[in-house]
């Protein structure tokens, strides 16, 4: 057995691909295959090699890993003899129309009330009528002739599944400029390289009646196709429109934990309830055939809340390296609490050992110097800000959030937070008398 996972580097991986990439990956580490990093570099415009060395550090970041690796820009001679071979059998046949041709017969077509499909009209061209339009500068494109039935297989999501090839345009396989196109390459390169499971997302399936065509035109044997329903937002809308902020390495930038996407990702339409998790942890469970025919949504509130109950739980050994210098369990502990992300543990940092913007209390002012009077001496412990707090309330008679909230916001600068008897040994009382006289 043998999957492959094809990202195109012309972006950054987002929480679609992630999908995709993290369901490749546990459908072949649970079935002992093997599983190839292929990289669809062929359109060179869009391709950048930045973009394809942050897909394998994304996908190593979320603990996926591969057996190979290649890149199809390296591989064009294999598409050039994979097309000469369908030129020779007569799959593959020349067209010479424009762009502006192709979209006056589509609009024709569309106002006829028939499908925009393409009229094969270069299939009437002589090869004396193409070799003089190739002697006055033409260069044709090839389109690949689709067989007039229809392609059904057995989908490892979604069960039974039908193309009608006849309602399909002949899909272009070589620009004009000879260069590939993915359709083609994509059929040419799990051939050659003996894929035989691939997993990828809904929108491919009359894709996948197209290249079934073509692999069966190259002599390939059947593949097994699965296709996981495609991502949607949190109110059921196209996720695409909201890519650039699901990006992993946005995500990444944001402090969500890679555990946090792996784990909510597999359970996305599935019955399992979302815990944040490392793909080993998944695959006992994984079970491609269990997942939903419905498009899931994904919510970052929901993955926020997973990302708070990592974090909450995290040992302070696996947080150290994420924190400030000089961060101990001690501060640890008294903040992981109150964290939705890791990069907030910086600001209580601040709080606790640095620097913080003063808050204007001028009414308070009277409470806040008689609350430095009373301020216990060293050492702080845990039982300092009861003791402290319990002298203020019988010599003002305050209680409540009218006792500890001018504190707070003296004290830290925000008006919520840890417990302020976990942060205030952790303060020391220099900088405690210091905001207060502020």
């Amino acid at each position: 057995m043998k999957l492959r996972f094809a990202p195109s580097p012309t972006g950054h991986l987002h929480v679609g691909n992630a999908r995709i990439a993290l369901a490749n990956w546990l459908v072949a580490r649970k079935l002992g295959a093997e599983l190839v990093l292929r990289l669809d570099d062929t359109d060179t415009g869009r391709s950048k090699a930045e973009y394809a060395h942050a897909i394998e550090e994304d996908l190593r970041w979320l603990g996926l890993d591969w057996d190979s690796m290649f890149r199809q820009s390296d591989r064009l001679a294999l598409y050039e003899a994979a097309a000469e071979r369908l030129k020779k059998s007569g799959h593959l046949y020349p067209c010479l129309e424009t762009e502006e041709e192709l979209n006056y017969k589509r609009e024709l077509r569309m106002k006829q009330g028939r499908p925009p499909l393409y009229d094969r009209a270069a299939l009437k061209m002589t090869e004396e009528q193409l070799a003089r339009a190739m002697e006055n500068g033409k260069r044709p494109h090839w389109r690949f002739k689709l067989a007039g039935s229809s392609i059904d297989w057995d989908d490892g999501v979604l069960g039974r599944r039908s193309v009608k090839l006849s309602a399909v345009s002949d899909p272009v396989l070589i620009r004009a400029d000879g260069s590939p196109l993915y359709t083609f390459t994509s059929v040419v390169d799990d051939l050659e390289t003996g894929v035989t499971h691939v997993v990828r997302g809904e929108d491919h399936i009359t894709n996948t009646g197209v290249q079934l065509d073509i692999w069966r035109a190259l002599g390939g044997k059947w593949l097994h196709f699965a296709h996981l329903p495609l991502l949607t937002d949190a109110d059921g809308g196209p996720l695409s429109k909201r890519i650039g902020s699901l990006s992993l390495r946005q995500l990444r930038r944001d402090g969500v934990e890679a555990a946090t996407i792996t784990g909510y990702l597999g359970a996305l339409g599935t019955s399992h309830d979302a815990r944040p998790a490392k793909p080993e942890e998944l695959l006992e469970a994984f079970d491609l055939s269990a997942v939903s025919h419905s498009s899931p949504r994904f919510d970052p509130r929901q993955m926020l809340a997973l990302n708070r109950k990592l974090l909450h739980g995290m040992p302070f050994a696996e947080a150290k390296p994420h924190l400030p210098p000089g961060a101990d369990a001690h501060f640890w502990d008294a903040v992981r609490g109150n964290l939705d992300l890791m990069p907030e543990a910086k600001h209580w940092w601040d709080v606790v050992r640095g620097h913080i913007a003063p808050i204007e209390q001028p009414e308070e002012a009277p409470f806040l110097a008689q609350a430095l009077d009373m301020l216990p001496a060293e050492p702080f412990d845990a039982n300092t800000w009861g003791a402290w707090t319990d002298l203020l309330k019988t010599a003002t008679g305050r209680k409540g959030k009218a006792l500890f909230m001018p504190l707070r916001l003296a004290l830290t600068g925000e008006d919520h937070g840890p417990d302020l008897k976990t942060l205030l040994p952790l303060m020391g009382r220099a900088r405690v008398a210091e905001r207060l006289s502020a």
